[in-house]
């Protein structure tokens, strides 16, 4: 009599979802600022970080070495990208540094309706006066560069006559970031009622104040 063939063992069904490793650093990183926002950042932990993420507190590790590197890597992904369009914007803007300027203050102004932007610089600040370090970070890796890019683009619109020879470039640089700043605070911040519904608007009123000036002119 043949031997009955023995059954062939079961597949093992494919999980139906599998994460990413691409995307597990964004994951972290969206996790970290939920955690850091809710508990303050001296209160958060990394495991508590890591199972907000779904991974375990060892491999959390793979990819931040420490608290302070997750922050820094907030800052980079959340406001670091805002300056480096800052950059890339006034670099293409030379010939026209007037528009270039209109340009970066509409994008800015977009980028600031969203509380999670916003929610990185109020962190940083929160903790300036116990972690110098990680405000030096904030200041070199986006204030500088943003505010460079502007400082270049009045100097180029200095040189074509577009703006007076004697204005303070840098006097002009907060003139020109202030306002934006104000209306992301006073929305967020304060929950005043917001014009960033409509950025175009805020940002003309903007310029016709920055270029024309208040003062009645006969």
């Amino acid at each position: 009599m043949p031997q009955a063939a023995s059954p062939k063992p079961r597949a093992r069904p494919a999980p139906k979802w599998r994460r990413r490793a691409e995307a597990r650093p964004d994951e972290i990183l969206d996790a970290a600022l939920a955690e850091f926002t809710a508990r303050g950042f001296e209160a958060a932990r990394m495991e508590d970080v890591a199972k907000a993420a779904g991974i375990s507190k060892a491999a959390i590790y793979l990819y931040f070495s420490s608290k302070a590197a997750l922050l820094e890597a907030l800052i980079e992904a959340k406001v670091g990208t805002l300056a480096q369009q800052m950059q890339s914007l006034a670099l293409a803007g030379h010939a026209d540094p007037l528009n270039a300027m209109r340009m970066i203050a509409t994008m800015a102004a977009h980028r600031l309706s969203d509380i999670n932007l916003l929610a990185v610089p109020r962190l940083v600040i929160s903790i300036s006066g116990r972690f110098p370090e990680i405000a030096e970070y904030y200041r070199t890796h986006v204030v500088e560069k943003a505010r460079g890019a502007l400082e270049a683009l009045i100097d180029a619109a200095k040189d074509k006559g577009a703006i007076r020879a004697e204005v303070d470039t840098q006097a002009a640089a907060r003139a020109f970031i202030g306002p934006i700043l104000f209306e992301a605070l006073w929305t967020h911040v304060l929950k005043g009622e917001t014009a960033l519904h409509d950025p175009q608007k805020l940002i003309q009123q903007q310029f016709d104040i920055l270029l024309n000036g208040l003062e009645q002119r006969a």
